[in-house]
């Protein structure tokens, strides 16, 4: 076999992959995309909304040290397809068991531990079918197929949920998850570990040489409040659109918040990759603290002035998105990059665990907020997103000083 059809090949199965990652993480945000109505229906406040968005993502950081070192010695396929297995049955378990906050955490937690499974270990999965120069892109192709699932989610639970019922959107998901199961079982192969420079599996969970690495940590600490960010905005973006449309007396005269959440992650996604792109020609450090930047910018005003119309607050928050998105493949292919390639499964743990961090904190910082504040009010979402723009501000700093290298195949700036 020629070197064009292996490339071919493997291709077809970073391909295969990414379908798959579609499929099992249309349904994880279908919790923020029925939000304002689960709310009024369980009786639930602002804090408690938050609990139940940040729980997803607390299990993840939890499980994910485990599930995903677990890649440096066992085959990714397997601990893909056990991550796959607790996703279906986190659905599963919501739309059949969910009945209030207690119920709808447990449920929402199993599902995080899915996403423990599949996110990062499906982008070990993936990097092991490429070349080091290829990879940047390959990670950027992963992130956008996680984005534009993660679009989806919204305006697929939104659909479902609006014709059959909330219960049936979450089975929906459980069954998608099912089909990815099934690609991945049956069209990607069974991949040998090969050895590395690792010591016994008593090392195995000594993250003391990640840590150390100065470039990993970098873009691993300013991923962890990229994520705490991007948590925020997808958790609480409906029910932020929900607000203005009801306070400013648009309701029925606006595009729903559902096609405005999708919107915002599909143009996440492109713009994902398309700052990876930028990243490699005009240097990764470089778009990394613009994007923050802008970003700061956006957060530290969306709250004030985007509750004043529903156009304003529709416009900045896709605006807002855009540079969220911006860096995240550019980050995590940093990281990735710069990682001991025999810890690159450890490295990955590190910056998910840190990245997960991060998006639990995130919408418990909006409801703590909004709750203090006296409620939902023009100046308490300005104070719940200035909060998180604050803590951007710091994630800018540590970047700045920790001066991460860029990867090979960047432009040196």
């Amino acid at each position: 076999m020629d070197h064009s059809s292996i490339d071919r090949r493997k291709m077809g199965l970073v391909i295969l992959i990414c379908v798959a990652q579609v499929l099992v993480q249309i349904g994880a945000f279908f919790w923020p995309a029925l939000l304002p109505d689960m709310m009024l229906l369980w009786s639930l406040s602002n804090s408690e909304a938050g609990w139940i968005t940040a729980i997803f993502y607390g299990a993840y950081m939890l499980s994910v040290p485990l599930l995903v070192t677990l890649t440096d010695r066992l085959d990714p396929k397997s601990v893909y397809l056990f991550g796959v297995g607790a996703t279906i049955a986190g659905h599963l378990a919501f739309g059949l068991y969910a009945e209030g906050f207690w119920s709808a955490m447990a449920a929402r937690a199993l599902a995080g531990f899915g996403w423990a499974g599949t996110y990062m270990t499906g982008l070990k999965l993936l990097s092991d079918l490429v070349d080091a120069r290829t990879m940047s892109r390959a990670t950027a192709g992963h992130a956008a197929s996680i984005g534009v699932s993660g679009a989806l989610s919204f305006a697929t639970g939104d659909l479902i949920a609006s014709y059959a019922g909330w219960e049936v959107a979450f089975i929906a998901a459980s069954m998608s998850a099912i089909i990815a199961w099934a690609i991945v079982f049956l069209g990607v192969p069974i991949q040998s570990v090969p050895k590395t420079s690792l010591p016994e599996t008593k090392s195995l969970y000594d993250f003391r040489p990640v840590l150390k690495n100065r470039s990993a940590m970098a873009y691993s600490i300013a991923y962890g409040i990229h994520t705490l960010e991007m948590s925020a905005v997808r958790g609480w973006a409906i029910a932020f659109l929900s607000y203005v449309a009801i306070s400013t007396d648009e309701v029925g005269h606006v595009i729903a918040p559902a096609v405005v959440a999708t919107t915002l992650g599909l143009i996440g996604a492109v713009a994902s990759v398309t700052g990876n792109e930028i990243s490699i020609r005009f240097g990764r450090r470089k778009l990394i603290q613009t994007a923050i930047a802008t970003s700061i910018l956006l957060g530290g005003s969306i709250g004030f002035i985007g509750s004043l119309s529903y156009l304003i607050a529709m416009i900045l928050l896709v605006t807002y998105g855009i540079t969220i998105w911006l860096d995240s493949s550019s980050l995590t292919a940093g990281s990735v990059g710069t990682s001991d390639p025999a810890r690159r499964g450890q490295t990955l743990a590190v910056h998910s665990m840190m990245g997960y961090a991060g998006g639990f904190i995130g919408p418990i910082i909006i409801g703590w907020t909004l709750d203090l504040a006296g409620g939902m009010s023009g100046k308490s979402w300005g104070f719940a997103f200035m909060m998180v723009a604050a803590l951007n501000a710091l994630a800018l700093i540590i970047f700045w000083r920790l001066n991460p290298r860029e990867l090979d195949g960047d432009r040196m700036p």
